[in-house]
């Protein structure tokens, strides 16, 4: 080997150890730098005719596996998920109070038990009564500020949609431009290390974002993909757009749409449910399912507790009974038909129930075809002018006839007038206890061959969702004039959503939906609903009772002269006498016994079936913290799954001082050798030069 060869050798020894020490030295420096992958210097044997010339020096590599990457990639949407879904249950839970606290839900509805339980122990007093209506205005209120409380989440996880979007953006353009960078080093041939690294944190945190695919290309770019295969950028960047209304009560969301980002042009590809991982798949399932699944249950309890306490005070009047009854809206009109069986008692009695006039009307005696109007009419022709019944704008109305008299209404003991399971005095609301502006509070006992009663033009928009709360399929409910009720169950089993499942009618009147086994938990929501039973002001929604949205809990209230004067809250029963005896007793309190029986008897919820209101209070509340452990469990084992992955990526290609330290050793001593060959090259050199002299 030539002298020359020797010393290019040496020369390519040195650099390739200076090269090293400058990553060893990199490598150092960066020790303990989340995301930092350690470098590498590339070494090849250089080959010059066929013979071995030294050492080749290339650019610095990462020392990463793309495995591993991959891997805390995937384990990053899980953990984003279950953290968000954990914050959200935990602070829901915190709603309903510590167990045992006198200020949550279940304990309000065990003080309106509570209370019923002293009326019956102490003849009913001015105090006892007071406190029962007030404990019922406190359950109320209980639910209300629930329900707010729930609606105010939803908010909050509105909010935070819009903003993980916006994060999301962010993240895309800057691994878009990073993908150039890398690219543009690759095919000059340098190193890229520092980009690949800024580029890997940006996929892990877009990873906890959203569930995603990432693809390596052979130029060093990345492309990515939703979990559905969507794509979201290749050479081409794409953003999420999401064009948010701002409202917190809609029913529905717009979806969030995928575009092209240039030109902005759309790509016909969404994103509408919680199938997209990480926190915004999270995000969307809590506000499209889970959040509305809560206050859709709080409508049902809400339901159950105002039949059970209205039937008994449309069974009860006071003593003396009020001079008229006024009903609340029941979106029927005076054609409809009447639909009642059984009997029931209208009178009239002096202040201090003496019985003036009464009839009982027998609604099986009236036949099948009997009408609202006809059950006016027999009031009227009964009563022989002691008391005047009328029915307009679908209330029905009663008024004693002669100062001081009152108007009571009764059940027959043997078999009491119902329609939909609900007494002729509730199902009209003479004398409720509970009221809502926004809802007869009872089924409409509808059959379907009554009129539906909304003109052309009206519609109610139906969305179905699935159990992750992906939007399914929407209809447009349009009913045709004239047209009955089955018309509208016909109409709903022609639709697109009726792939999804079967409409019915049951036997209270209310529409129900059975979804298809494959998809078992679907739910229905009504987001815009402008149809209007003969002009009553009841609608789709309202009549038929396909969503818990329905109940009225938000205009709910104790009727305010009740809340202001607790004497006028009926505990006493009309009893079946002769004109002159007396009707009502001063002393009856057996409305106050008939509260507790009814509070603890199941009430009919219809899809949600049969349960006492405290036993489902019991298990909302107890499904809510459910949820709230498991999530915290979900957390828990996605949270250790994350840093185990991180730990394996980071022991693989994170820096370890005392192997890098070993590293400068072996490089130092090779720097050495170099040199030593360089110097005896040297000393050959002056020795050959000496011979010539």
């Amino acid at each position: 080997m030539a002298l020359n060869d020797i010393l290019g050798t040496a020369i390519s020894g040195l650099n390739a150890a200076q090269a090293g020490l400058r990553s060893v030295s990199n490598n150092i420096a960066n020790v303990g730098v989340a995301g930092y992958a350690r470098e590498r210097v590339s070494l090849t044997t250089g080959v010059v005719g066929g013979q071995v010339s030294g050492v080749v020096v290339g650019e610095p590599t990462r020392v990463a596996d793309k495995f591993l990457e991959a891997t805390v990639y995937s384990r990053a949407g899980d953990f984003g998920r279950s953290e968000v879904v954990s914050n959200y249950l935990d602070r829901m839970q915190a709603l309903l109070g510590q167990p045992g606290s006198k200020s949550g839900l279940s304990a309000r509805l065990d003080d309106v038990s509570a209370s019923a339980v002293a009326m019956t122990g102490s003849l009913a007093s001015t105090q006892t009564v007071a406190q029962f209506t007030n404990d019922v205005q406190d359950a109320i209120t209980s639910m209300q500020q629930m329900d707010k409380d729930v609606s105010q989440l939803r908010s909050d996880v509105e909010s935070e949609v819009g903003f993980s979007v916006d994060k999301i953006n962010t993240l895309l353009q800057r691994i878009h431009d990073l993908n150039g960078t890398i690219a543009q080093a690759t095919g000059l041939g340098r190193s890229a290390g520092g980009a690949a690294d800024q580029r890997m944190s940006a996929l892990e945190e877009l990873s906890g974002l959203m569930q995603v695919n990432i693809r390596e290309q052979p130029d060093g770019r990345v492309s990515i993909e939703t979990a559905n295969g969507q794509t979201l950028l290749d050479k081409r960047l794409r953003q999420l757009n999401y064009p948010s209304s701002g409202s917190v009560s809609q029913a529905t969301y717009p979806p969030i749409e995928i575009r092209l980002a240039q030109p902005d042009a759309a790509t016909g590809d969404k994103i509408d449910s919680a199938a997209i991982g990480g926190k915004l798949g999270g995000l969307l399932d809590l506000r499209d399912r889970a959040l509305p699944a809560v206050q859709e249950q709080l409508g049902t309890l809400f339901t159950g507790l105002s039949q059970a306490l209205n039937a008994v005070s449309n069974a009860s009047s006071t003593v003396p009974p009020p001079a008229s009854l006024t009903g609340r809206n029941s979106g029927l009109i005076g054609a409809d038909r009447l639909g009642f069986t059984g009997a029931a008692t209208f009178a009239v009695t002096k202040a201090d129930g003496t019985l003036v006039a009464s009839t009982k009307i027998d609604f099986d005696a009236l036949g099948p075809t009997a009408t609202v109007d006809d059950m006016v009419n027999a009031i009227n022709t009964g009563l022989g002018g002691a008391g005047t019944a009328s029915f307009v704008d679908g209330k029905l109305t009663i008024t004693a006839a002669g100062a001081g008299n009152g108007v009571a209404v009764g059940q027959d003991a043997t078999k009491p007038s119902a329609r939909a399971g609900q007494g002729v005095s509730q199902y009209f609301g003479l004398n409720d206890l509970v009221r809502s502006d926004s809802s007869s509070l009872v089924p409409s006992g509808l059959a379907s061959s009554d009129p539906h009663g909304f003109a052309a033009g009206e519609t109610a928009q139906i969305v179905l969702r699935d159990s992750s709360g992906r939007a399914l399929t929407s209809y447009t409910l349009s009913p045709a004039a004239g047209g009955t009720v089955g018309d509208m169950v016909n109409d709903l089993n022609a639709s697109p959503l009726a792939n999804f499942g079967t409409f019915s009618l049951d036997d209270a009147g209310r529409m129900r939906f059975q979804p298809s086994a494959n998809v078992a938990g679907a739910t229905l929501s009504i987001p815009a609903d402008s149809t209007n039973r003969f002009g009553t002001g009841r609608s789709f929604s309202q009549m038929m009772n396909l969503t818990g949205a329905s109940s009225g809990l938000g205009m709910a209230q104790v009727r305010p002269d009740i809340l202001a004067d607790s004497s006028k809250l009926g505990l006493a029963q009309l009893q079946d006498v002769a004109v002159g005896a007396k009707a009502l007793g001063s002393g009856d309190t057996r409305g106050a016994t008939a509260f507790v029986n009814k509070l603890g008897s199941a009430i009919d919820l219809g899809k949600d079936g049969k349960s006492t209101v405290d036993a489902f209070a019991s298990n909302l509340m107890g499904r809510i913290g459910l949820d709230a452990n498991q999530a915290q469990g979900r957390l828990a084992d996605a949270s250790a799954r994350s840093a185990d992955a991180i730990n394996r990526r980071d022991s693989f290609a994170g820096v370890n001082i005392d192997e890098e330290l070993s590293q400068m050793v072996v490089l130092q001593n090779s720097y050495s050798a170099a040199a030593r060959v360089i110097s005896t090259a040297n000393d050959m050199y002056d020795t050959l030069l000496g011979m010539l002299r």
